[in-house]
């Protein structure tokens, strides 16, 4: 599922990233890539604060629709 129809405050597993390459680079930069463990804290107007590993990460509406959880 879309990581903005997650459930809040639940361990999530990425599966599946659609971005370009950049953005793909960018995000594992951040700690965003397939099979890590994220936590949605907030959804905002369809902008999502998560966590990563002990940070925490806000995306944009467009980016949160192309990461897939489960």
């Amino acid at each position: 599922m879309p990581l903005l129809n997650a459930p809040l405050n639940t361990e999530l597993r990425i599966i599946k990233i659609l971005v370009d390459e950049k953005t793909k680079r960018h995000l594992e930069n951040l700690g965003i890539l397939v099979n890590a463990k994220i936590t949605i804290l907030s959804l905002s107007e369809g902008n999502a604060i998560i966590k990563v590993k002990n940070g925490r990460l806000a995306l944009n509406k467009s980016t949160a629709l192309k990461i897939f959880v489960a």
